[in-house]
């Protein structure tokens, strides 16, 4: 099997200054867990519905809070 067979090709990809609640909606409308985060033209990290969930929610973060501020970045 290649990995072109199973891949994703039309990747979507989201701004760390965006907040927490628009990257939730977008993997619930894509079906996903995890979305890559881009600055400008780089690549600065990824959010995952886990980061979401213990950077943010279990730390009594609101919906407000952005990207940057819970993803992984390395």
């Amino acid at each position: 099997m290649r990995v072109a067979e199973v891949m994703t090709r039309d990747v979507r990809l989201i701004e760390p200054t965006q907040s927490i609640q628009e990257a939730a909606r977008l993997m619930a409308e894509l079906d996903t867990g995890i979305m890559p985060v881009r600055d400008g033209d780089r690549l600065v990290g990824m959010i995952t519905d886990r980061d979401i969930t213990v950077r943010a929610v279990a730390q009594g973060r609101g919906p407000d809070t952005s990207i940057r501020e819970v993803m992984t970045d390395d």
